[in-house]
């Protein structure tokens, strides 16, 4: 059974895994496991440049979810149980991720086209999706930061191995975690990480709450 919010109050599980339950969780799963075979071919061990990128990404979600979650829920004229808050909350975090690793690694101008397209593309597909089938496009995020918390703990282990620098962290990120002003870049990644896993929690929750009926407005 996949407990789907860490309720203790510590840093969420790091190796949870959301078994699909039916074929739209299925899809979600098979499109986010091509969408990583593109990124280790495009990136290989270049984590803090697939971080830029990704990252740019993983914004929208949150954004798109808030929004039309918003829309519906004063078409509806109807609580939303917090879901506005918590999805644009993770577009924030998501967008303060981005802000940081560009500070790591500048983006070259070939990544910052990557960026825009990456971002048009997604944004359309994604909010149609929402739009039509929001339980899959939460399993989308789900399965995304899933991923995620893969590639952020291989990124952990490449600096604890020496193969990446681990350079003093941006203030940036010292400011935003409240990090000890002696950070360096792997106490932000590990920050990055346990975000990314509550965001992993968080989107399969959603995802269960509307295929079981208790998303707002289910009744």
């Amino acid at each position: 059974m996949f407990d789907s919010l860490n309720r203790s109050g510590g840093e969420p599980s790091l190796d949870l895994h959301k078994a699909p339950e039916d074929f739209s969780d299925r899809v979600a799963l098979r499109v986010v496991k091509i969408m990583r075979v593109f990124a280790d071919a495009f990136f290989a061990k270049r984590y803090g440049h697939r971080a830029v990128v990704l990252e740019t990404v993983a914004a929208v979600p949150g954004m798109v979810g808030g929004m039309l979650q918003h829309f519906k829920a004063i078409r509806h004229i109807r609580d939303d149980q917090g879901w506005i808050r918590e999805l644009l909350d993770e577009a924030e975090n998501e967008r303060m991720h981005l802000m940081t690793f560009i500070k790591v690694a500048q983006p070259t101008v070939l990544e910052r086209g990557l960026i825009l397209v990456a971002q048009a593309v997604f944004f359309n597909l994604y909010f149609f999706l929402y739009l039509f089938a929001p339980k899959t496009a939460h399993r989308v995020v789900g399965y995304l930061e899933e991923e995620a918390v893969v590639s952020y703990t291989q990124y952990l282990a490449d600096i604890d191995a020496g193969h990446q620098e681990n350079v003093a962290a941006p203030q940036l990120a010292i400011d935003y975690w409240k990090l000890s002003p002696n950070a360096r870049l792997r106490d932000v990644v590990a920050a990055v990480r346990a975000d990314e896993a509550a965001h992993r929690d968080t989107n399969h929750d959603f995802a269960d709450q509307i295929a079981t009926g208790r998303a707002p407005g289910s009744r």
